[in-house]
């Protein structure tokens, strides 16, 4: 696993504890932002893991290759804005995501999974931009059996007004239930402000953060720009301003009941269990992906 860094900075707002910087990662052939975990702050609810991917473009007959690698004990979601993606795993899921749908893919007691850009897509120059999260699940179903569901973004609530647009990814908001099954307490909302409009976000949620993906808010008066994270301070209702269009996250849920660890791409309430999960991984005991049986991503030394 990468070095965990520190971009943060204290804010001055009276309702933001940490700003949060992403760092650049490479995954082999294309950049991701990572934003969580870092030094400052591992966690943000369930969220123990947070990339943005994009916004780019690939050229024709190139893609993002992420090669058969497995997971135990969390649930990967993956949210896109743009482009496309085809998850394959190792219990025989075979899907490709399109902008507004979710993929949900729960690890429990283990699972290999893939994620490729489509072949057909490949024969032209195609955009890519979205977030992969990984949520930590309940220690006492951490070894619940392997699952995968996609939810069509048709199926997420929606708000739309004259100058706000929300999609409800996950959990309740303004009375409203998104069908995402994620096991414990999360929150994500997609939000759209036009400029000028505002957004109040209650505190409904003890752990809450802001992803502003474009343009910029104020909050306290302070003034926000895009790519960075936001920790809210709990306990208070925050009001959130568009100084121009912005494109922003809302993510939280209540603190995990015990921390977790993180070791490549496992994470696990104990280092034993991560320990096991090296030995399966490295005596191929987490399965074949069918369609996607011709390389992996070996264990780090």
């Amino acid at each position: 696993m990468p070095k965990i860094q520190s971009n943060t900075s204290i804010s001055n707002s009276l309702n933001v504890n940490v700003e949060i910087l992403p760092r650049v990662v490479d995954l082999g052939g294309f950049e991701v932002r990572r934003i969580l975990p870092c030094i400052e702050k591992k966690t943000v609810g369930p969220f123990v893991f947070w990339d943005q991917a994009g916004p780019g473009e690939f050229i024709r007959g190139h893609g993002i290759d992420v090669r058969p690698h497995p997971h135990i004990c969390l649930s990967t979601m993956t949210y896109l804005f743009k482009g496309r993606l085809q998850h394959r795993d190792s219990i025989g899921s075979n899907r490709i995501i399109t902008p507004g749908d979710v993929n949900l893919m729960t690890a429990g007691r283990g699972i290999a999974h893939s994620e490729r850009t489509p072949e057909i897509d490949r024969l032209h120059n195609h955009p890519i931009f979205g977030i992969q999260t990984w949520l930590a699940i309940p220690i006492n179903k951490e070894e619940i059996n392997p699952k995968f569901t996609h939810y069509s973004k048709e199926q997420l609530p929606r708000i739309v007004e004259k100058n706000l647009e929300i999609s409800l990814v996950a959990g309740e908001w303004m009375g409203l239930k998104s069908p995402v099954d994620t096991l414990i307490d999360t929150l994500f909302v997609e939000c759209k402000l036009k400029e000028h409009a505002e957004l109040n976000i209650p505190a409904t949620t003890e752990e809450r953060a802001i992803h502003i993906l474009s343009g910029s808010v104020k909050l306290d008066n302070y003034d926000y720009g895009n790519q960075r994270m936001l920790i809210l301070k709990p306990n208070s209702e925050i009001k959130v301003t568009a100084t121009d269009e912005a494109h922003i996250i809302l993510l939280g849920g209540s603190p995990l009941e015990e921390p977790r660890h993180l070791w490549w791409n496992f994470v696990a309430s104990s280092k034993d269990r991560i320990e096991q999960a090296k030995l399966d991984w490295s005596e191929g005991k987490f399965g074949e992906i069918p369609g996607d049986d011709q390389e992996f991503i070996p264990l780090p030394n």
